[in-house]
């Protein structure tokens, strides 16, 4: 009791900590002055008048939403005497392999510098500045030659690298039953309640059902506390102008996966020039770097010319210390449908990825990491299709080498974007990233009899190749009640 007791303590000094850095606490401490001015506040009950006004005012709420917020994404609390890189990953050996896999990264990263001759970083020249500024939202137009610029890794090699170290699969993982209920009348009712009361955690236990698309963009915004501020534009307004005054490596980078990409699939390639906008920004932006607190991978790290491993000239490389992968921008895409103001989009895509897909492309012991998907993944295949999975096993048609892209891309690029949103309602009404190892294993139960038909990867591969008509629903629903019963 005592220790948990404890714990409670930590966590909250810590999110007292961190909410004494933000616009709100500055908000509130204004407030909190103006009120002393009012009629109704006296001397004698001055502490109950303010809570009182704070309540009736509705800044209550907004502080609730932000302490809320700060909880979803605070890791557990370790013990006392735990050392500090157990908050980002408490086992040994995963500490180890994602030290292993960032050093190849780097080297991936380092070696195309060396053979292309081309700066991590420089500044623009003047005329580079103001050509770039002049076709900013019209980015896709531009066609630079990116044909020696190659993804610095996909999904395939990540899973190869897991492969190698011995991570995946062998036993299981707690699995989520969400319950699935029809969109009704009652149900929109209900949503625009739950938006008039700006609450989170409602709006958070709300879209487990499901989202109405008329007010999915809300509600997203309401879970993620997002409201765009003045300062959250003028921050957005920053990060552009560093883009336009300095040239990063990276950008090749983002350009040649967006080319690679979304630029190629139906649905997202109107999207275009927002995708360049929003990941230009992000690869600029250092406040990123704090996810890293609890993130098991560390930000990459460059060094000034000449001072290649002494501390003082190391700088974050790229400023948010995340490296594009192939298919990257493939985790903004899917936002473009449900918010068109370019800072308001971009706040909502940093939340999503410091919240979630972070886990998706770094090695660690977290439920929601890829680790664990793919080792879910494969115990209710084992569990529940027993023969399906002997059988692609034996023709060596390992089914993760086919699942293991939809779930680092959290299956964005795979179904219809009306289909990959309410899959995306499920992960922030649950906040986790679970159910993407549940719908895997879904499309392998639906696709069984044609299967156990296959003789080779390639026909495997053949069979699961467009998922994009399926109906991620009554899919989840059908393989959901067949295990449980």
């Amino acid at each position: 009791m005592l220790q948990e007791e404890s714990d409670l303590s930590l966590v909250i000094a810590q999110i007292v900590q961190k909410l004494k850095g933000s616009s709100l606490y500055a908000q509130l401490e204004r407030q909190a002055w103006a009120s002393l001015q009012r009629p109704e506040i006296k001397l004698e009950s001055l502490k109950e008048d303010i809570k009182r006004f704070f309540k009736t005012s509705g800044w209550q709420k907004k502080l609730q939403n932000a302490v809320y917020s700060e909880l979803s994404v605070f890791p557990l609390p370790s013990h006392p005497a735990a050392p500090p890189e157990h908050l980002k990953e408490p086992l040994v050996y995963m500490r180890k392999a994602q030290g292993s896999w960032e050093k190849r990264i780097l080297k991936s990263l380092n070696s195309m510098c060396t053979e292309l001759s081309i700066p991590l970083a420089r500044k623009r020249p003047l005329g580079e500045q103001k050509e770039l500024l002049s076709k900013w939202n019209e980015m896709g137009t531009d066609e630079p030659d990116l044909s020696l610029f190659r993804p610095v890794y996909a999904p395939k090699d990540f899973l190869e690298f897991q492969d190698s170290f011995g991570l995946n699969p062998s036993s299981s993982e707690s699995e989520r039953h969400p319950r699935i209920e029809l969109f009704e009348n009652e149900h929109v009712r209900i949503g625009q309640k739950v938006l008039a009361e700006q609450d989170s955690a409602a709006a958070q236990q709300y879209v487990r059902q499901g989202s109405p698309t008329a007010l999915r963009a809300e509600l997203w915004a309401l879970i993620l506390n997002i409201s765009s501020q003045p300062e959250d534009i003028l921050y957005y307004e920053q990060l552009k102008t560093n883009v336009i005054q300095h040239d990063l490596l990276v950008d090749s980078l983002i350009y040649k996966d967006v080319k690679l990409t979304a630029s190629n699939d139906d649905y997202y390639f109107v999207f275009e020039d927002y995708l360049y906008q929003v990941l230009l920004c992000f690869s600029r932006d250092t406040s990123v770097l704090s996810h890293f607190a609890y993130n098991s991978a560390s930000p990459p790290k460059s060094y000034i010319r000449g001072k290649l491993g002494i501390e003082e000239y190391a700088v974050f490389y790229p400023p948010n210390g995340v490296i594009p992968f192939h298919g990257f921008s493939m985790y903004v895409a899917p936002l473009c449908f449900l918010y068109h103001e370019p800072s308001k989009l971009y706040q909502i895509f940093r939340e999503m990825y410091v919240r979630f897909f972070f886990r998706l492309h770094s090695i660690s012991s977290h439920p929601s990491g890829i680790v664990s998907l793919c080792l879910l993944f494969e115990t209710l295949l084992q569990t529940y299709l027993p023969q399906l999975f002997y059988h692609l096993r034996e023709i060596g048609a390992q089914p993760l080498r086919i699942s293991f892209k939809w779930m680092v891309r959290a299956f964005s690029g795979y179904l219809a974007t009306d289909q990959l949103l309410l899959l995306w309602d499920r992960i922030l009404g649950y906040n986790s990233l679970e159910i993407l190892a549940v719908l895997a294993a879904a499309v392998f139960a639906f696709r069984a009899v044609n299967l156990m038909e296959v003789t080779s990867l390639a026909a495997a591969e053949a069979v699961l190749a467009d998922i994009s008509t399926l109906k991620v629903m009554p899919l989840l629903q059908i393989f959901l009640f067949a295990t449980v019963t």
